[in-house]
C-alpha cells in the first residue's frame, strides 16, 4: 500500500519553505479556472481592496468560513487579538456578499478556558447586522480525552443569513433511519405518526450532526499535511441546503481546499483564498487531482508526491525528522 504522508506542514516551518518552491502561489497570485469560473487567490482577506479586486462585481450567495483558530494561545491579549483580526473579514465577508445570503463559520471553544473565542466571536456577529439561525454540534468520532474532564468531541458550526436567502430544507437528509416512532399529531382528522408524515425513510438533518465521519488518513479524501481538515460531507451538505446551482460560494480560508471541491461536485462556483501559497497551491492541486482521477484526495499518500520523491533536502528532512521514509512505488 502506498503511504508516503506528511506531517503538518503549518508546524514545520522548514518543511513549509522547501515546498514553496513547488509552489504557483505567491503573494497577490489570483488564479482563475477557465472551465467552472473558480478562483483561487493568495491574498491575506484582511486587506478588503484585495479581495474586492478578486470580486469585482460579484457577490457570493454562501459563505463558509472555517478561520484558524488554533493558532492562539487563548490567552487574554491573543484572545483580544484574534477578534480584532476576525472583525475586519467579517466586515469584508459582508460586503462582497448578496443582499440575502447566508453564512457558515466553525469556530472552536476552549473548554477549560471560559470558552474563548466563542464567546466573543458571537459578540462580534451581532454588532454586524447579519441574524442568528442555528448553533449547529458536528460529532467527531475522535476526540482528546481526559481523566478530570468530559472528553471533547464536537465541532461549533454557527449558520447566519444577511436577508431572506432561500434554504433548501429538503436538500439534504442524513443516513440515519427513521426508526423511532412517536410526536404524534392529527391531520386532516386522522392521527399520524412521525414516520407516516415525511416520505423519506430517513431522518432530516438537524443541528447536530452525527452521521458525518471525521477525515483521517483511511479516507479518499483526507489530505496528508493538512491539519482539522473538514469532512466534504459537512460542506456539501451546508452548500445544498443554502445555494443554488451555479450560485456563487466563498470560503476566506482555503486550507485543504474543501469548499472547493464542494463547490465543484454540486455545480457552484467558488471563490477561495488562503495567504499560505502553498495552501493555495494545496488547493489547487486538489481540483486538478479530482478532474483527472475523480479522487477528493490523496488518502496515504500527498499532493507534493512526485517532487518530494525527486528532493533529497525534503526526503532528508521527513527521515530525520518524523522518521518518515519514501518509496518509488507506483501511485
Amino acid at each position: 500500500m502506498l503511504n508516503h504522508p506528511l506531517p503538518r506542514i503549518d508546524k514545520d516551518e522548514k518543511l513549509r519553505k522547501l515546498l514553496l518552491h513547488y509552489c504557483r502561489f505567491k503573494e497577490g497570485t489570483i488564479w482563475s479556472d477557465n472551465l467552472n469560473k473558480h478562483k483561487i487567490a493568495c491574498i491575506d482577506v484582511t486587506d478588503k481592496d484585495s479581495v474586492k479586486k478578486v470580486f469585482r462585481r460579484a457577490k457570493t450567495k454562501l459563505s463558509v468560513q472555517d478561520p484558524p483558530y488554533n493558532f492562539i494561545a487563548f490567552s487574554e491579549k491573543r484572545n483580544d487579538d484574534f477578534i480584532s483580526w476576525c472583525k475586519k473579514w467579517v466586515e469584508t465577508n459582508i460586503e462582497i456578499s448578496d443582499d440575502n445570503s447566508s453564512f457558515y463559520f466553525w469556530l472552536g471553544a476552549d473548554q477549560i478556558n471560559h470558552f474563548e473565542p466563542f464567546a466573543e466571536f458571537i459578540l462580534l456577529l451581532k454588532d454586524t447586522g447579519l441574524t442568528s439561525r442555528s448553533f449547529i454540534t458536528m460529532r467527531n468520532q475522535r476526540g482528546y480525552g481526559t481523566q478530570k474532564n468530559w472528553m471533547a468531541i464536537r465541532q461549533e458550526l454557527l449558520f447566519y443569513i444577511k436577508g431572506k436567502p432561500k434554504f433548501n430544507i429538503k436538500a439534504e437528509y442524513t443516513d440515519i433511519p427513521k426508526v423511532l416512532k412517536g410526536y404524534y399529531k392529527e391531520v386532516g382528522g386522522t392521527v399520524t405518526e412521525n414516520t407516516e408524515r415525511s416520505k423519506s425513510e430517513f431522518i432530516r438533518a438537524g443541528n447536530v450532526w452525527i452521521d458525518i465521519q471525521q477525515v483521517f488518513y483511511r479516507m479518499e479524501e483526507n489530505v496528508n499535511g493538512c491539519y482539522a481538515q473538514k469532512p466534504l460531507k459537512a460542506i456539501m451538505r451546508i452548500i445544498q441546503a443554502s445555494s443554488s446551482k451555479k450560485n456563487l460560494v466563498t470560503d476566506f480560508f482555503a486550507h485543504s481546499g474543501t469548499t472547493l471541491i464542494a463547490s465543484e461536485i454540486l455545480g457552484r462556483r467558488c471563490f477561495t483564498f488562503d495567504n499560505d501559497p502553498v495552501f493555495c497551491e494545496i488547493t489547487l492541486r486538489r481540483l486538478e487531482n479530482f478532474r483527472k482521477n475523480k479522487k477528493t484526495g490523496w488518502q496515504n499518500s500527498n499532493p507534493f508526491y512526485d517532487e518530494i520523491i525527486n528532493d533529497k533536502k525534503i526526503l532528508n528532512h521527513l527521515k530525520k525528522n518524523y522518521n518518515i521514509t519514501y518509496s518509488r512505488e507506483k501511485k
